[in-house]
């Protein structure tokens, strides 16, 4: 069973910069299929925000995000990365790491969140 772990959240001021990083705890990124960042702040829904082929050969963003967020993910480091740059309040959210493993029937799998703030 894959577990994955997020960190890098923190407290950001309106067009600043952070790097969320999702690692493997247990199992591999490698052994899953596309892999997907959400977000969801207090009272919204869970929102996709970025999506990455196994592979790593094709994005795809939220409206929303696009030309600010870069998802990334190497496999042989074990590793997916969202770079969020100019960042603005609306981005404020729990962000969560996510992906589908192949196990005899697709199985979904979710890491614990990591909290972004963006706040003058």
């Amino acid at each position: 069973q894959v577990q994955l772990v997020e960190s890098g959240g923190g407290l950001v001021q309106p067009g600043g910069s952070l790097r969320l990083s999702c690692v493997a705890s247990s199992g591999s990124i490698s052994s899953l299929a596309n892999m997907d960042w959400f977000r969801q702040a207090p009272g919204h829904r869970r929102e996709l925000v970025a999506t990455i082929s196994s592979r790593g050969s094709s994005t795809n963003y939220a409206d929303s995000v696009k030309g600010r967020f870069t998802m990334s993910r190497d496999n042989a480091k074990n590793t997916v990365l969202l770079q969020m740059n100019s960042l603005k309040p609306e981005d404020t959210a729990v962000y969560y790491c996510h992906g589908h493993i192949w196990t005899g029937t697709w199985e979904e799998v979710w890491g614990q969140g990591t909290q972004v703030t963006v706040s003058s």
